[in-house]
């Protein structure tokens, strides 16, 4: 069901903090003309923590009326708290999402049966269910023998792993049938070579061509062209983590002229000496101004 590029959209705010919608529309544009073939809104990239449930229903809807039916739409409708998560993922289902990306819940720590009971919950509400694995944001891993569980389950179809472990693609692979995305751009191409059949990008905010390409290539087995777009984007994909995410990401896309850089708070702009690094690696793989 999943496999390519996907998009972990950004949300552009204007300058008095509430949500640029044009500009999201703009941004979506972009993207369904460098053909990718998903986009992820209210995500960790979209910075979900601090959109209210209100706007976080307004920007799925956003999201969805913008595709227009060009390119999935993987809806971020995770919590740490089982109904606030099926409540959302209701929302996104009626709006006509794809499927739902379902965080890990976050800060309460729940035990690997926690974790099996809150996913299944979600799975109820009949959206195919994409798993969010990215132990360094919220505290908590889903095991492999959780990940392996939970792929009998109806309408969990995915998982998005954003763990930093290429081997962990190769043991739930290895023990269950269930499609994988990376989760981190620097390891796309690492994470195909052994089974996963795509990304959820962040660099492609600002090079959504290139991550199409790269995962496009290694997904017709084309290993020495996708090896070499690797390579030229490589620093910009590590680069895309040089602080809290979206921080790099935002800077780089206004940096490109693609939209004003803004946060709410208490994210805040990268220090000069990260955007002037940050800076010189656009231009090193050749991202000029619009």
């Amino acid at each position: 069901m999943f496999s390519g590029a996907y998009t972990a959209l950004v949300t552009p705010f204007n300058r008095d903090g509430s949500i640029d919608f044009g500009k999201f529309a703009a941004l979506i544009e972009r993207q369904a003309e460098a053909g990718i073939d998903g986009i992820v809104p209210v995500g960790t990239t979209g910075e979900s923590p601090t959109l209210s449930f209100a706007e976080h229903e307004q920007v799925v809807a956003a999201a969805i009326e913008a595709a227009a039916g060009r390119m999935q739409v993987i809806a971020g409708t995770g919590s740490n708290a089982t109904s606030e998560a099926v409540k959302l993922t209701r929302h996104a289902r009626e709006a006509g999402a794809t499927a739902t990306l379902q965080v890990t819940p976050y800060y309460n720590k729940p035990t690997q049966e926690g974790l099996y009971r809150h996913f299944s919950e979600v799975a109820t509400i009949g959206l195919p269910v994409v798993l969010y694995n990215v132990p360094g944001r919220t505290g908590r891993e889903i095991a492999i023998d959780t990940v392996v569980r939970l792929s009998s389950v109806p309408n969990i179809a995915c998982v998005k792993e954003a763990g930093g472990s290429v081997d962990r693609v190769s043991a739930i692979l290895n023990q269950c049938d269930i499609c994988v995305l990376s989760g981190d751009d620097p390891l796309t191409l690492p994470m195909m070579s052994v089974g996963a059949a795509g990304v959820i990008s962040v660099a492609s905010n600002v090079v959504p061509e290139a991550v199409v390409r790269l995962t496009h290539l290694a997904s017709e087995g084309n290993w020495d062209e996708a090896r070499a777009v690797h390579r030229q984007y490589y620093r910009l994909f590590c680069d895309c983590f040089l602080d809290t995410n979206p921080l790099p990401i935002k800077a780089a896309m206004a940096m490109a002229g693609l939209m004003d850089e803004s946060y709410r708070l208490p994210l805040c702009p990268m220090d000069d000496t990260l955007k002037q690094r940050l800076r010189q690696t656009l231009a090193a793989v050749g991202v000029e101004r619009a």
